[in-house]
């Protein structure tokens, strides 16, 4: 015969007896209890207090409806083909477990590159939500206006790999894009020795802050050290596979005498099967950005020289830290570690 179930002990406090205690209705002990709103932090404390000494919840219970509910951060990144920006992502995805510490959830949503009234308007809707946004910057005054309108919100943005210039964001986390450009002119310049002729660069779009510097570095560097190489100029590729494949071939026949290409974006696979098709990619210097599958397996091969890179972990931590220490009112970059650039080549690759 099944027993039944022990009664509840006779003084077992009741939500009654926690409003009495607490100087409040018994509404708000059932708000404050489930965490809803319209409590007020100090009666919200209050009413866990007088719980818990009343042992109406067990202890963990106690502390777990206590603890401030977590932040909700948003990732707002191209989409396209860029793989060192889609790994940043999956990044995002993936560290929850790395994130408990900072008592924050992320996630992360591609929208339209190149487009700044869709980064704008991304911008406006996740802040009606989102406690903080770390996203990929376009030099655009719509995209400034709305970082200004979040800011005298209280939503703190953080751009990461593009700063945006005269803003009212929070932080960059990034590289030194003018010292990435002067880099990758340097390594360029000596992999193609004494020799004389033209060099080339591609960016996926001079709107994003990060590749008009890295163009501005690289310039000063060639005409400081290397002045037998002739910049030919830049094409814009918007990070796309195709594209940069399709501005490659018109280099490539152009300039027969081409020695040298800088890529300054992603998408370096459409470069290197350019290179490939006028069988020239053991010929032609190919300095480029990111460390991914493709990247790597165009050093493995030849193709590409070198990869100036950075870690997308870091850069993910960063922002949260960056995001926790505005939350917690400690200093901006408190535990932000410094982001360095890696030089990465066939012979040297992690």
């Amino acid at each position: 015969m099944t027993q039944p179930p022990d009664p509840l002990p006779l003084n077992r406090a009741r939500v009654i007896d926690i409003a009495k205690e607490a100087g409040v209705s018994t509404a708000t002990v059932d708000r404050a209890l489930n965490r809803r709103s319209g409590v007020r932090e100090a009666t919200l404390q209050k009413v866990l207090k007088v719980a818990a000494r009343l042992d109406y919840l067990p202890e963990t219970s106690t502390f777990s409806a206590s603890k401030p509910a977590a932040s909700r951060l948003v990732f707002l990144l191209p989409a396209g083909t860029n793989r060192f920006i889609r790994m940043l992502g999956d990044t995002v995805a993936y560290s929850a477990e790395h994130l408990a510490p900072y008592n924050v959830k992320c996630r992360c949503e591609f929208i339209e590159g190149f487009n700044p009234g869709a980064l704008a308007a991304s911008l406006q809707r996740h802040g009606q939500r989102a406690d903080g946004i770390a996203f990929m910057a376009l030099e655009h005054p719509l995209v400034r206006e709305a970082v200004q309108a979040l800011a005298a919100k209280g939503v703190p943005t953080v751009t990461v790999i593009s700063d945006l210039s005269a803003s009212a964001r929070a932080a960059y986390v990034g590289l030194d894009n003018r010292a990435a450009g002067r880099t990758a002119g340097y390594l360029l310049g000596r992999f193609a020795g004494q020799r004389s002729g033209k060099v080339a660069m591609i960016a996926g779009s001079l709107s994003y802050r990060a590749h008009e510097e890295r163009e501005a570095g690289f310039l000063h560097i060639m005409q400081e050290m290397f002045p037998l190489m002739q910049v030919v100029g830049l094409r814009e590729g918007q990070d796309d596979a195709d594209k940069n494949h399709a501005q490659t071939r018109v280099l490539l026949e152009q300039y027969p005498d081409l020695i040298g290409i800088y890529n300054i974006g992603g998408a370096s696979d459409g470069v290197a099967r350019a290179l490939r098709e006028a069988g020239r990619e053991h010929k032609v210097q190919f300095v480029g950005h990111g460390l991914t599958p493709d990247t790597r397996a165009l050093l493995i091969d030849g193709t590409m020289d070198a990869v100036i890179t950075q870690s997308p972990q870091t850069a993910m931590m960063n922002c949260v830290r960056i995001f926790a220490n505005l939350r917690d009112k400690r200093e901006l970059l408190a535990g932000v570690e410094a982001v360095r650039s890696t030089i990465v080549l066939r012979e040297n690759m992690p």
